[in-house]
């Protein structure tokens, strides 16, 4: 059988173009994965160094990734996860803006493949993310609450700030803190409100709050930012020195003010343990582990002015 220099041609082409999409395929695997860190808002340092952490955890692995800011807006948390999952990122390191608002967005990754690990922050539902690693806020409420009870001598007048009513953490928080101090008929909340986990929100919302009670004793704030905020409206209506500030996170400014006797207490949360274990469980996800614990508790520790010499900004020293 005798074959034209055509048909040569056309068969080198072939076998040139199958060597082509085999050498292509064995590069794409080879590739370095991708982890991509979406978290609710870097308008917020705590945010900020959580991202950070997480980024600096998955490049100490070996793996590329990139920060996405969902400004707190679950629509743009939307945009974020379907760019993740179009541009090929492995694995997501995942801060949610909406305990129940974000969870279709995770459940849509897993359905792509890629693995969801949350970070601080829960969704509700048991079995759409890889796993979820969260600080235990209740617990560490508990904590502050009895010192809140103490310092209070079981008796005054206070107002609560709670965060984003949409996040866990926010009701967490105050479920912790109300299961201790309900008991005493002796403190007597006078407002209950929501300043967003936002400093200058929790400033203004204070400010209002004590043209109609302007003789509380305390205010218990659901993070640190709105703490700091609640000092500012306090300062400035002259009463930061009879009013107690109690606070949540263990930011470094709040840190320094329970140095300066300007807040009472916080729960130091541990961001960059939280960070740390989402990369690594990462890690182990793309070399095949598959047994994740849907939920790992992070112990919160309570801050006041004598341990404070122990910790720093988001951890110990």
């Amino acid at each position: 059988m005798r074959f034209s220099p055509k048909y040569f041609i056309a068969l080198i082409l072939v076998l040139f173009w199958f060597a082509l999409i085999r050498c292509k395929t064995r590069q794409s695997t080879d590739e370095p994965k991708k982890m991509a860190i979406v978290v609710s808002t870097l308008n917020n340092p705590w945010f900020v160094f959580l991202a950070e952490r997480a980024a600096a955890k998955a490049k100490e692995l070996g793996y590329e990734s990139k920060v996405f800011d969902s400004q707190n807006n679950t629509s743009l948390e939307t945009d974020h996860f379907e760019n993740a999952i179009s541009s090929g990122y492995d694995a997501i390191l995942f801060n949610p803006t909406d305990a129940d608002g974000s969870v279709v967005n995770v459940k849509n990754a897993t359905a792509a493949g890629v693995p969801v690990f949350c970070m601080d922050r829960e969704i509700n539902s048991t079995n759409a993310a890889t796993s979820q690693i969260l600080s235990d806020s209740y617990s560490g409420c508990v904590t502050i609450a009895k010192y809140f009870v103490e310092t209070l001598n079981k008796n005054g007048k206070y107002v609560e700030l709670l965060g984003l009513v949409g996040d866990n953490n926010t009701w967490n928080r105050s479920k912790g803190f109300h299961s201790v101090v309900d008991h005493y008929a002796g403190l007597k909340m006078v407002a209950q409100q929501s300043a967003d986990f936002d400093r200058n929100k929790a400033m203004e919302v204070l400010e209002s709050i004590l043209q109609a009670n302007p003789d509380i004793d305390a205010v218990f704030c659901g993070n640190d930012a709105m703490a700091m905020g609640a000092y500012q409206a306090l300062a400035a209506a002259g009463k930061s020195d009879k009013v107690k500030v109690f606070g949540f996170d263990g930011a470094e400014d709040v840190v320094k003010s329970i140095q300066d006797g300007k807040i009472k207490a916080t729960g130091m949360q541990f961001p960059e343990v939280m960070a740390q274990t989402a990369a690594t469980m990462a890690d182990q996800y793309f070399k095949g582990k598959r047994d994740f614990p849907k939920k790992m508790p992070v112990a919160v520790e309570m801050v006041k002015k004598d341990n404070v010499d122990n910790y720093a900004a988001y951890g110990k020293k």
